[in-house]
């Protein structure tokens, strides 16, 4: 974990393959489709898109996808998975505050975070969603999978377990309320080894957004939320909902 303003810059790496979390590509996908009523025909762009597993996916579906992420071992994967099944995808590498998209987008995706919240304070931070609106055409879609901040401030401190097909995921929270930032801290467990005291370190500083201020940086961009979830099942959002999906969409 990296306590530096920077973090998002480092250490990201493939072993994330292998993480709980990453297991419900198919499901999320098939819930963006749904949800956002897609034909099949729109131009995607995945931002902060990591190895590309969204964007591979939707690619493999036959969609024009774009994935944009930092982090170069990320960008030449997604390349060769796309060039090896003959993808119509293309990656990348870049700080997404500084690609040049504009009205050319169908949809948006900001996944797992997608970077929101990672930069180094609330105005860099705000150019992220300006990027958002500035690549999308009018009337294009944006979808977002971020943490909660109207949980945090009710919930954090604490710890939760995640259980995937290879292991158990311990992830920890810290809060300021002051900054509405976040401090994760995460340890992996393979099934059949032996659990070790939890010691776990604390980085990755993220600012965290409530709905309301989520709805009111749309309404700013000329964009509106349509619709919020808890979870790819569709239950509704409330404050007690760790993530928060949203789809908003241009104006």
């Amino acid at each position: 974990m990296n306590k530096n303003a920077d973090w998002y810059k480092h250490g990201w790496n493939l072993e994330i393959m292998n993480q709980s979390w990453t297991e419900n590509t198919v499901s999320q996908v098939d819930f963006i489709i749904k949800t956002l009523e897609l034909n099949g025909n729109e131009k995607i762009l995945d931002l902060a898109c990591g190895y590309g597993r969204h964007a591979l996916e939707f690619a493999k579906r036959g969609y024009e996808v774009v994935g944009v992420d930092i982090t170069k071992q990320y960008v030449e994967y997604g390349n060769e998975q796309a060039k090896k099944h003959h993808y119509p995808a293309h990656f990348i590498q870049s700080d997404i505050r500084q690609i040049p998209f504009e009205n050319e987008f169908d949809v948006v995706l900001n996944m797992a975070d997608g970077a929101i919240g990672y930069l180094e304070n609330d105005e860099e931070n705000y150019k992220s969603f300006e990027v958002i609106s500035k690549a999308l055409k009018p009337g294009g879609k944006h979808y977002m999978d971020i943490m909660s901040g109207d949980y945090a401030a009710s919930h954090f401190p604490c710890k939760l377990w995640e259980e995937g097909e290879k292991g158990l995921t311990l992830s920890g929270f810290q809060w300021n309320p002051e900054t509405k930032t976040m401090l994760y801290g995460q340890l992996d467990y393979l099934y059949g080894s032996t659990l070790p005291k939890v010691e776990m370190e604390y980085g990755n500083p993220t600012r965290l957004y409530t709905y309301a201020e989520i709805q009111n940086i749309m309404k700013a961009l000329d964009m509106k939320v349509q619709k919020v979830f808890a979870d790819v099942e569709g239950n509704p959002y409330t404050i007690n909902s760790i993530q928060m999906i949203v789809y908003s969409e241009k104006g």
